[in-house]
């Protein structure tokens, strides 16, 4: 039995997977079993920050694991503590943090906050929560029902109630009643088509809901950990959420996942947690891509490299324009939208024919997730394999 036939037996079949088999991988490059080498746009969906085989990541990950993986959070984790004081510092927030080990579970906890948040005397006075069309919080049920794209919702109710959707941020006031306690947004929808949100429209939201004492929840789960160009999306739009949620990146493939929130005190001991969260292996591998990252930034070799791969996107979107109404992002998280979904799908099979790895995105976007650290001489291979790929499908 190959590799193949094993994953079809035994693995619920959950993806729409491509066969191929990757030995080990160097920054924005991975090498399967032939020692092919791909060009790797998608970062395993914005989680892979720091490249693959990142030597100072994995030298972290090796030295704590030598030492102490996991001891639960009923004991001090120094690890934890220097994370959660580093991401305070960096974003310039007055905040508190709680550790998971995904988007979704992070999501979990924002909403458990809200929902807290809306009691008053042991009594649940609001619980509304509103959310995006075409939004995307994560799988677990309430998350799952926290996402505005009714598709998902099929097979998995009955869901918990309260959650009311938006067509666009000028529509949530009057969306908003005596039961609403939050809204959620993505700054730029991920999996709804790398959508920018607009700035000035964010901020009046944000004033407004402040005014209303309606807390903000901002889910950086894809957005977070520079991929935008600033530590948070949070930052770049200069606004202050009351809650913001964030994994993928964080711990540069270790997963981990947390939520930062204003509200300090708001949970007591035994109102939330997690077995696995914030452990000494994730927490360290995270301080450490934060910190790589976080140097990375000051050089300035982040913003060239990603002003250097929305140029490279632009010339194509204009050279492509058969194929492309335009390209979308922000930083390292950017789109090409095709003008069809089956173009969409042909254009990503063809990309992966010729050993480059992109993402589908609704709205029929191409998504790019490149590595952060991804270099010159990886954009400019992966984007000539693409153009070779556009090229085919076009002649």
């Amino acid at each position: 039995m190959n590799l193949k036939e094993m994953d079809l037996q035994y693995v619920l079949h959950t993806y729409a997977r491509n066969y191929v088999n990757f030995k080990y991988g160097k920054n924005a490059t991975l090498f399967d079993e032939e020692n092919k080498d791909y060009i790797d746009f998608t970062s395993g969906i914005g989680v892979v920050s720091v490249g693959h085989g990142n030597k100072r990541l994995a030298d972290a990950i090796c030295d704590q694991a030598k030492k102490i993986i996991h001891i639960s959070n009923l004991y001090l984790i120094e690890p934890q503590a220097l994370l959660a004081k580093r991401l305070v510092e960096l974003s310039g927030y007055d905040m508190r943090l709680f550790f998971a080990n995904s988007g979704a579970e992070a999501n979990e906890g924002a909403i458990k906050i809200a929902r807290k948040y809306g009691e008053v005397d042991d009594e649940i006075k609001r619980y509304k929560i509103i959310t995006l069309k075409h939004s995307f919080h994560g799988r677990t049920i309430t998350a799952l029902k926290a996402t505005g794209q009714e598709a998902m919702h099929t097979y998995f109710g009955p869901f918990p109630d309260g959650f009311v959707y938006a067509e666009n941020l000028e529509q949530i006031p009057s969306l908003i009643d005596e039961k609403t306690v939050a809204v959620m947004i993505e700054l730029i929808q991920g999996e709804g088509g790398v959508e920018p949100q607009d700035k000035v429209a964010v901020q009046e939201l944000a004033k407004f809901l402040k005014q209303k004492d309606i807390l903000l929840i901002v889910d950086e789960v894809q957005t977070g950990i520079y991929r935008t160009g600033e530590l948070l999306a949070s930052n770049l739009y200069e606004i202050e959420p009351d809650i913001i949620t964030l994994a993928k990146g964080l711990g540069g493939g270790v997963p981990i996942g947390a939520v930062m929130t204003r509200l300090k005190d708001i949970f007591k001991p035994g109102d939330h947690g997690s077995t696995f969260g914030g452990n000494y292996l994730s927490t360290r591998a995270a301080l450490e891509v934060v910190n790589m990252l976080e140097e990375y930034k000051a050089s300035g070799k982040l913003d060239q490299k990603m002003i250097y791969f929305e140029e490279k996107l632009k010339e194509i979107a204009k050279g492509f324009g058969d194929i492309f109404v335009k390209e979308v992002g922000i930083g390292f998280m950017r789109g090409l939208r095709a003008k069809s979904s089956k173009l969409q799908s042909q254009i990503i099979n063809k990309a992966f024919d010729k050993r480059v790895l992109i993402l589908k995105a609704g709205r029929n976007t191409v998504r790019f997730l490149p590595p952060l650290t991804i270099t010159k001489e990886e954009i400019d291979e992966g984007i000539e394999r693409f153009k070779e790929a556009l090229v085919e499908l076009t002649s």
